[in-house]
């Protein structure tokens, strides 16, 4: 281990982010009483320009009225480069009162990205007396984003959660698909005239999730377009919950219990967890620091793998 210690993510569930526009209030409530684990209402991609001011109201209504019970609330801004990021901003904080957790902050290229929202954000919050501090999400969605992305990781102690947005990324990368997430069809090996589909994304996301884990921040798979392809959703989350991703986004109400799923610790998990810490606290005891768990070695880098799984288990039972 480093002489720098790796600061520990915060402690809350994350294993759905579900979205909605906020043009749409009417699907607020359904929302708020969701399985998800965070709400993120948008005022960016899925809001058209000439409903970008009559969005930001809406959801500023529902900040002040809704009932969300003890869902994670995010908004999700327009981007820096848009006439309409900064009064979202003011809007959301002066006239949204306290329920507002998060803002998310869309294709973040630079730390200076995040150091432009965190000012606006400490001096109305410095003005108007806000009791609760805003947190911060940030969207890895373009070159510069994924090539700065630890110093993104870095840019503020406001930062909690960072998640990979597939399709405007892929446009950045100039990558020749329009599939949001999961296998493409041309990205492909051949071994003895079969195809084997392997993961276009893999390589940010290791970024992302080592970004992440460096800075004490939750990584966060971003969406799966095709919500009609409940197994192709379960196999995307299931290689980012391998990396190290905590959850996932949720783009129709359908995939909110996927993503539970695939990232709730199953029971089986949690007991060979359970088990792998009692082998190794009976092997300390004798005075060894390994032993042999179902056939394979298990040590202390083996403890602190299991740790992660019970933890996350107790976390999100409570």
């Amino acid at each position: 281990m480093s002489f720098r210690i790796q600061p520990a993510a915060p402690a809350r569930p994350n294993r759905c982010q579900l979205f909605g526009p906020g043009s749409r209030p009417a699907i607020f409530e359904k929302m708020a009483t969701s399985a998800a684990d965070v709400i993120n209402i948008d005022l960016e991609d899925s809001v058209a320009p000439s409903d970008k001011d009559s969005a930001r109201a809406n959801v500023i209504t529902a900040l002040n009225d809704m009932d969300w019970g003890t869902k994670y609330l995010s908004v999700r801004i327009n981007g820096l480069d848009t006439p309409w990021w900064y009064r979202d901003v003011v809007d959301l904080l002066e006239k949204g009162g306290e329920r507002l957790n998060q803002i998310m902050i869309p294709k973040v290229g630079c730390a200076e990205d995040v150091y432009a929202v965190d000012a606006l954000v400490t001096a109305i919050e410095r003005a108007t007396g806000r009791k609760t501090p805003i947190t911060f999400e940030v969207i890895i969605e373009s070159a510069a984003g994924i090539a700065h992305v630890e110093a993104i990781a870095a840019s503020s102690p406001r930062l909690q959660a960072m998640s990979l947005g597939a399709a405007d990324f892929a446009a950045s990368m100039g990558m020749q698909t329009t599939g949001i997430g999961g296998t493409q069809a041309n990205y492909y090996m051949l071994h003895e005239g079969a195809k084997y589909w392997s993961d276009p994304w893999h390589w940010a996301q290791t970024a992302i999730v080592a970004a992440c884990r460096t800075h004490g921040i939750l990584p966060v798979d971003g969406p799966y377009g095709d919500f009609s392809d409940d197994e192709g959703f379960r196999a995307q989350a299931r290689r980012s919950a391998t990396l190290g991703m905590v959850g996932k986004w949720a783009i129709h109400p359908k995939q909110v219990a996927l993503a539970n799923e695939i990232f709730t610790p199953s029971d089986e998990a949690v007991a060979e967890a359970r088990e792998i810490l009692a082998a190794m606290e009976a092997a300390k005891a004798r005075g060894e620091g390994a032993t042999v768990y179902k056939g394979r070695l298990v040590d202390i880098a083996s403890i602190k793998q299991a740790e992660v799984i019970v933890r996350q288990s107790e976390m999100i039972a409570r």
